[in-house]
């Protein structure tokens, strides 16, 4: 392996710290009132709908925290546990927690600043708040390259969400790979397009038609991408495609070599499609939730409709198996300053944001963990 690993020891996580709960305010809260389910899937009047924080629920004078979170969903009270359930999967007569308050009023706190980022002090008026293409990222890179060591040291669970750029250029192409041998890549969450266009790449040496080298047309490459699906399909499966294809390249080869697990989610525009994309949005929800419950970081790049959806399922914590409770890093990289910014409007206020061209990106990524093209 071509890295640096001795350089991975100088990242540390942030430490959580937990509500006091010798506070007045929450020994004199009241219990978190508990309202069954009217019908399967509905909840019932003024339920309380989770964000991206830790929120704790007093029930029975035990205050209890909802672990595996997801903004939006609701939760549910169930053999001494709070569960998060969206809102689609509630049965008739799940205990569902109401209120809509979040400092102790109705037996529910919401814990905004666990990891110490919230309450810094920071000047009222100041210059350059926002992310845009005239920020410096040159430290976000460098932190992005200590955290991605050490989630590979320690055993962390690094979520990818592509758009289909990076299928159109070798270098970016390329650079992924490199990225999947040396282990950064824990799974990849994607649509129809990124693998469509990876594999014609593998498959004819094009992405849309064009070479992903020279971008020279070639003729009748508009073709390329549809014939490349029909292939696939023939075959039956994408790892069927690439034996029987002889594939040696590409990121969904990598993938399939490094046993790391993808999930293309379909859309209303998508041509063929693959045979593994989903066609049902919400098992498409649901096959990609199952890795984000896993993520401690999470790398959004070029798509703003994967990276709401996936950042609408990432909580800004994570409860690992010993019980500790640690942050959990996600990233917005795109060339539109629009997209880094809605990901923030929509919810997801932890995301850090990088504008850039997301095929820069990944190389830059690549060779700062020091490794080869």
């Amino acid at each position: 392996m071509e890295e640096q690993e001795d350089m991975s020891m100088a990242f540390q996580l942030r430490k959580y710290h937990a509500p006091d709960f010798t506070e007045a305010k929450f020994q004199t809260a009241p219990d978190a009132v508990l309202v069954p389910a009217p019908q399967d899937k509905t909840a019932p009047d003024h339920f309380h709908a989770l964000s991206i924080f830790p929120e704790y629920f007093k029930i029975h004078g035990t205050w209890l925290l909802a672990e595996d979170s997801r903004m939006d969903c609701v939760p549910v009270y169930q053999d001494g546990r709070v569960l998060v359930v969206e809102p689609r999967n509630l049965k008739k007569g799940d205990l569902v927690v109401t209120g809509r308050t979040e400092n102790c009023e109705d037996g529910i706190y919401v814990h905004p600043d666990g990891f110490g980022s919230i309450n810094q002090e920071k000047d009222v008026f100041a210059f350059r708040q926002n992310r845009s293409r005239e920020t410096s990222f040159s430290r976000d890179y460098d932190e992005l390259y200590d955290l991605l060591r050490y989630e590979k040291a320690h055993g962390g669970y690094v979520v990818w969400v592509m758009g289909p750029a990076f299928s159109f250029d070798s270098d970016a192409r390329n650079a992924f790979s490199r990225l999947v041998e040396n282990g950064y890549v824990n799974a990849l969450l994607a649509g129809n397009a990124l693998a469509t266009h990876d594999l014609e790449g593998a498959y004819l040496g094009t992405a849309l038609g064009q070479d992903i080298y020279t971008q020279e047309s070639v003729k009748n490459g508009h073709y390329n991408h549809l014939a490349t699906i029909n292939r696939v399909r023939q075959c039956g499966s994408i790892p069927k495609f690439i034996e029987e294809e002889h594939i040696n390249n590409g990121i969904i080869y990598n993938c399939v070599k490094h046993q790391v697990p993808f999930v293309l989610a379909g859309s209303i525009r998508d041509d063929g499609p693959l045979p593994e994309v989903y066609g049902n949005v919400y098992e498409a929800q649901d096959a990609m939730r199952n890795h984000v419950r896993k993520a401690t970081t999470v790398i959004c790049l070029a798509t703003m409709l994967h990276t709401i959806a996936t950042g609408n399922m990432t909580p800004s914590f994570r409860v690992m198996e010993d019980g500790s409770i640690r942050e959990v890093y996600f990233y917005c990289v795109d060339i539109s300053e629009f997209t880094v910014n809605k990901l923030t409007d929509r919810g997801s206020l932890s995301a850090r944001g990088i504008v850039t061209n997301a095929q820069d990106f990944v190389t830059n990524v690549c060779k700062g963990l020091g490794l080869s093209l």
